[in-house]
């Protein structure tokens, strides 16, 4: 969904379509790849409709982890028929798979204690403070708005991602798979043994760079709304980064050059990817991917020879 947007099937369909048509050119070339999506506003509204069923129908509410999963569902088989229909455009052929998965949390994660991750629509003061009473939720007033809150909830760190040997299998086999959508679906593994769901929503760039590590990826690209990572964001002194080593990154993260709750995941996971063996990240818009010019690169130690490699 764009920011504009309320979110109707068609311009889900629509936007979902536009990305895709932009790595085509990875599939030409022969890349194997997983992807991955958000759903932040998606598993939001499937909580708001169960809110809307509970009372209008009796209907009982079911819990975040299955709303997660409804959610995996829903834009997986969005984006698998959007990709085979771009694929056959193009003259492509390749199976597409779309993967319910899940990613084991540390129950005991202080994360549960302090919930952030931002979740379903902006509603009223008013509103927020009924649901916090009726229902127990957390609201936090919106940064980019002065008249709006949004439900929070606890983001733990990912531990394991289910089924990674089966993506990885797949995956190299050729196949197209879709994985741990919105961050996957958060469960823990009790006393007994017994895999129990957390009522958490987990960051869909650090999973996913879990994955990427699991499933020894080459290269792991994280697609936003810039074509690159910028210091002093929005600033008239606002600088490009294209290329980075673990040093710089390090640093640039130390010094709280980037916004917690914008570009600050996405370079920790980054990071993460390339410290954990990776070849590359890369940190770009969607439209940018096929110029190669574009995009904040990330690599172990850059110089001349990461360049051509890339390049390449």
């Amino acid at each position: 969904m764009r920011d504009n947007q309320s979110g109707t099937i068609e311009e889900q369909e629509q936007n979902t379509t536009d990305t895709l048509e932009n790595i085509v050119f990875l599939l030409k070339e022969g890349y194997n790849i997983v992807l991955s999506h958000g759903n932040g506003p998606q598993v939001g509204s499937i909580v708001m409709r169960n809110d809307a069923g509970e009372q209008m129908y009796n209907i009982p509410q079911m819990p975040l982890d299955v709303c997660v999963a409804d959610s995996q569902g829903g834009i997986g088989y969005m984006i698998e028929r959007s990709l085979k229909n771009v694929m056959r455009k193009h003259n492509i052929n390749r199976n597409v798979l779309t993967l319910m998965t899940t990613v084991e949390v540390d129950p005991n994660d202080v994360a549960f204690k302090n919930p952030t991750k931002r979740i379903g629509k902006i509603v009223s003061k008013e509103e927020a403070d009924k649901l916090t009473t009726e229902k127990g939720w957390v609201f936090k007033e919106e940064k980019k708005s002065t008249s709006g809150f949004r439900r929070v909830v606890p983001s733990p760190q990912p531990k394991e991602v289910g089924n990674w040997e089966v993506i990885e299998k797949n995956a190299r086999q050729g196949t197209i798979v879709i994985a741990v959508g919105g961050g996957g679906v958060p469960v823990y593994t009790d006393e007994k043994g017994d895999i129990r769901p957390a009522e958490a929503v987990i960051d869909k760039d650090l999973a996913n760079s879990l994955l990427a590590r699991q499933i020894k990826a080459d290269r792991f690209y994280i697609l936003t709304d810039v074509p690159f990572v910028y210091t002093n964001f929005g600033e008239p002194n606002q600088e490009k980064l294209e290329f980075l080593n673990i040093e710089d990154t390090k640093k640039y993260m130390n010094d709280g050059t980037f916004a917690e709750g914008s570009m600050a995941p996405k370079m920790n996971a980054a990071l993460q990817f390339v410290e954990g063996g990776g070849d590359m990240s890369v940190i770009t818009e969607a439209t940018k991917l096929v110029d190669k010019s574009y995009g904040t690169k990330i690599t172990a130690e850059y110089d001349e020879a990461d360049l051509k490699k890339y390049d390449k």
